[in-house]
């Protein structure tokens, strides 16, 4: 779809995406006209040029007898062609019909500035709950009152998500990131004026507007990768900007058991305590808003790939925010994704909340090694998200890579489960590191498998909906692990959880992997051929092609 674009300018050269099934192919045609032929078969998305098969030998010697032009590198191409300089064109820049793209060095701005933003605001969902029995008793509330302060983040998103993702879809990229920003500022310094235990209220007030914020922030990672990123960096680009968010749940973990010690004892020292936690928080995320402000850009001069440069260049009249809702529905791949995605990380977020719950039912006293155990889990997490995106980059392999690490985060859950009252708190957090590694690890995986299978439709929408199911099932989930846990013993609840997870690697198991953006990007329209790791013979094969068209284009 169009987006509107920013003060940085506009692309150069407009592009014609090719119509599904066909590709443009530079044949005999004199220059400025091209054919359009289906595209049928094994070999499909790959041209033929003046007649000859690209894989003949005929092909190649004939390329390398024309006389040749120097390559204009293109920057970030899945085909993986020689590095260019900035500015300069691809090597298809002599079609028309192809965009120029290129990369801005604003990009690692943008995502540096979205990920702190995105950690402020983790940070504040899980504050209170890591020290669940302080609030408690400074508040003079249930445990139930504490982890609602947890889980509004997840039921305020779910009725939210689809006013969110069409203000993205129509309004654009930076005031979507404004608001989740200003949002998250606004919810900090409401904190401020709770610090008296007569005024739970306000403090939930504080808390409902920050989960408001995350309504704007969670769906951005895949929109942010897909805007500024290119090809080869696309995933790590969205597992880096998940990683704010990991990284904020991680210091959440780990400040407030440090800076709001359980001194309840002395309530006039408590209250000091949790002040300066959230005057601290107010300053950073009055900071980083302003940062948002200056920094933040709707989109590039120039798109940073094909799959992008095809969905800017559409008329903004194709553009149905109603339709795209419907296409993602009757998307059977997708459904499953959702179902799954749901299920690991509303899984997730329920350990999250009752992770303090959980360790001083077994180890009475250790909320410091609780908030040092959700930090392993959190940590050891953004390492596997980062290792994740690396690899998705390289090889493209979605759905096997998200099966095996749906896979691992069962196997991680089953082991945190049954060691979780052995007695020795070491054992728990080498589990705990462990189910953390793969379980957080998938989030960024759910995210760019859900763009790629659902390409081109907008990917706010499609991570908005993966969210929105995670916090339906965060919420499910810890309600019922709750009362599990409650009722009988944290082994009861992670048991239901364990149950759910298995039940998740059925469904993976059934998703089709259908690369269409992935796809585009090299050149092939056929749904049929699957995707192969970079720099495979198949996409050697590409390379040449694309090669041959700009030699022929010389003469």
């Amino acid at each position: 779809m169009a987006r509107p674009d920013d003060e940085e300018g506009t692309a150069v050269a407009a592009a014609h995406p090719p119509t599904k099934g066909y590709l443009l192919v530079p044949g005999d045609a004199p220059a400025g006209k091209v054919n359009a032929e289906p595209q049928n078969g094994p070999k499909a998305g790959f041209l033929a040029l003046n007649g000859v098969p690209p894989d003949s030998p005929a092909a190649a010697l004939g390329a390398l007898g024309r006389p040749q032009s120097p390559l204009a590198p293109e920057e970030e191409t899945q085909v993986r062609l020689l590095p260019k300089g900035p500015g300069e064109e691809t090597p298809c820049a002599e079609d028309p019909r192809m965009s120029r793209t290129a990369l801005s060095p604003r990009r690692f701005v943008v995502l540096l500035i979205f990920s702190l933003y995105s950690l402020v605001n983790a940070f504040q969902w899980i504050q209170y709950s890591i020290i669940s029995n302080v609030f408690e008793g400074f508040y003079g509330v249930s445990s139930l009152h504490v982890d609602w302060l947890s889980m509004v983040y997840m039921l305020a998103y779910v009725p939210l998500i689809f006013p969110a993702t069409w203000l993205l879809d129509t309004r654009g990229l930076r005031l979507t990131a404004l608001l989740g920003s200003g949002l998250n500022c606004l919810g900090a310094w409401v904190k401020c004026g709770s610090v008296q235990q007569h005024l739970f209220w306000v403090t939930m007030l504080g808390q409902c507007l920050c989960s408001v914020a995350q309504v704007f922030i969670l769906g951005l990672p895949s929109r942010i990768a897909s805007v500024w990123f290119g090809p080869k960096e696309v995933s790590t680009a969205c597992a880096t900007a998940v990683l704010g968010n990991q990284l904020g749940t991680a210091v959440g973990f780990l400040l407030p058991p440090v800076l709001v010690p359980n001194t309840q004892n002395n309530t006039d020292l408590l209250a000091c305590n949790i002040s300066t936690m959230f005057y601290g928080t107010s300053a950073v995320a009055t900071l980083l808003f302003i940062l948002a402000i200056i920094a933040f850009k709707e989109k590039p001069q120039y798109p940073p790939s094909q799959a992008q440069a095809a969905i800017q260049d559409s008329s903004p009249e194709e553009y149905s925010y109603e339709k795209s809702i419907r296409n993602l529905f009757k998307n059977i791949p997708f459904v499953l994704l959702l179902i799954t995605y749901g299920i690991m990380t509303g899984a997730f977020y329920s350990v999250s909340t009752l992770l303090n719950q959980m360790i001083l039912t077994y180890y009475k006293g250790e909320e410091v090694n609780a908030g040092r155990i959700g930090l392993t889990l959190v940590v050891a997490g953004m390492v596997g998200s980062i290792l994740c995106g690396l690899w998705l980059d390289y090889t493209k392999t979605y759905k096997q890579t998200t099966l095996i690490v749906y896979i691992l985060s069962f196997v991680g859950m089953v082991i945190f489960t049954f060691t979780l009252d052995l007695g020795y708190i070491i054992i728990v957090f080498i589990t705990g590191g462990v189910l953390g590694f793969f379980m957080t690890g998938y989030l960024p995986l759910g995210f760019e498998f859900a763009v790629e299978i659902t390409y081109p439709e907008s990917e706010g929408t499609s991570s908005g909906l993966l969210n929105a199911a995670a916090q339906i099932f965060g919420i499910l989930f810890t309600l019922a692990q709750g009362m599990l846990t409650s009722n009988y013993s944290p082994k009861a609840g992670n048991i239901f959880l364990c149950v759910w997870m298995f039940v998740g690697i059925v469904l993976t198991a059934l998703i089709k992997s259908d690369l269409r953006r992935h796809n585009i990007n090299i050149g092939i329209t056929n749904g049929d051929i699957k995707a192969v790791p970079v720099d495979s013979p198949a996409d050697q094969e590409a390379k040449t092609i694309i090669m041959s068209k700009q030699a022929e284009s010389a003469i």
